[in-house]
């Protein structure tokens, strides 16, 4: 039987573990603290769930796919992780970033819709499109529960057969190559045919590659029963680089910034919000939906994005069966379940992962994410 540890028990890593063990893997997961901790970027409340990539088609088509497989998840779990509750594309221009991602849904057979501004008064309680020049509406997006999703895939895994190990994993190098096959943790060290770094903000602190980490805050503010999903949709606005959704489980609208915040420690980091953060969401609050500029904040999370600077993954093989599996964060999540089985094909030698996740130089580009602007 081929063995494969994994490290990281985030979205990515316990994806990954479960399909592998699904697949005839004998799976070790390794996670310092435990799956859906707080500390992980994938332990958010939510996460959008959209097909919409820009220019982008690569990534349309495989958020499509696993679309799907967060449809099963749910049925798995006997809960709804996936609520598809739609989203809203406020674009500013007739010609940039949600006209291109408008082309390329309709070339894929992705279900979407070109609406005037006017019409968002069909879909929000208030809203206000004054300043823009179209609506973009994906039927078929919608709003992931991210810190339960993370911890339903890792019970699933272990359900499995996947056997979780909590420690810290640190590399073990080899004598004809960078790095061996096997991880030490503790006082132990764990050899396997494979071994995947999945394990998000914490991979620069190990590896040459290239990742910026930084602190991400994000606001739910308390709104009345109407703006709850799945009655209120997702949205974003690209241009101003802002995003979120009615209110999921009670911890009420999200309405948050995209932009890159400052360099960040995620095992050390404080987790408090910033003024600055609270006071950019109300100023947005204000121009789309004027009646919550005073909605209390009732709920506030620190999580971190781990990313390149053209915003691909790096999915690469540093040494002979060490492979590494990052920059996922700001649009990795809702790929997780079908990004599991692509990763399954690479380690199994189904196929060689594509030359735009390698660990090569990148031109900046923010194509990829929900923010057209530059932190």
């Amino acid at each position: 039987m081929k063995t494969v540890v994994v490290i990281g028990a985030g979205i990515w890593g316990s994806s990954l573990a479960l399909r592998l063990a699904e697949s005839g893997w004998q799976v070790t997961l390794v996670e310092q603290h435990k799956p859906g901790h707080v500390r992980q970027a994938s332990a958010g409340e939510t996460r959008l769930m959209r097909c919409a990539h820009g220019a982008e088609d690569w990534y349309a088509r495989m958020a499509w796919r696993a679309r799907d497989g967060w449809r099963r998840l749910s049925e798995r779990a006997g809960e709804e992780l996936y609520h598809e509750a739609g989203m809203m594309w406020f674009a500013g221009t007739p010609d940039g970033w949600e006209s291109d991602s408008t082309r390329v849904l309709k070339n894929l057979d992705i279900p979407c819709e070109v609406l005037d501004p006017s019409d968002g008064a069909r879909f929000f309680p208030e809203f206000r499109g004054d300043d823009l020049s179209f609506l973009l509406w994906e039927p078929k997006a919608g709003v992931i529960r991210a810190r339960r999703a993370t911890q339903v895939t890792a019970r699933l895994a272990e359900a499995a057969g996947v056997h979780l190990v909590r420690g810290r994993a640190v590399p073990v190098t080899g004598d004809d190559a960078p790095y061996r096959s096997a991880v030490r943790v503790g006082g132990e060290v764990l050899v396997a045919d494979r071994v995947v770094w999945a394990c998000g903000a914490w991979l620069p602190e190990l590896f040459d590659v290239p990742l910026t980490v930084t602190k991400q805050d994000t606001l739910h503010f308390a709104v009345p029963a109407e703006w709850t999903v799945p009655g209120t949709p997702a949205w974003v606005d690209h241009g101003a680089a802002a995003y979120g959704h009615g209110d999921v489980d009670g911890v009420g609208m999200k309405a948050t910034s995209d932009l890159e915040g400052a360099p960040y420690d995620p095992e050390h980091g404080e987790r408090t919000v910033d003024e600055a953060s609270v006071a950019g969401a109300r100023a947005y609050l204000a121009r789309r939906f004027p009646s919550l500029v005073s909605a209390p904040v009732l709920f506030s999370q620190v999580c971190q994005y781990a990313l390149t600077t053209d915003t691909e993954w790096i999915i690469a093989e540093v040494s002979p069966g060490v492979w590494l599996l990052g920059g996922d964060s700001g649009h990795g999540f809702k790929h997780a379940p079908e990004l599991a089985s692509y990763v399954t094909g690479v380690l199994d030698g189904d196929h060689e992962p594509e030359a735009r996740f390698g660990l090569h130089e990148r031109t900046p580009s923010r194509g990829l994410r929900t923010s057209g602007t530059a932190g």
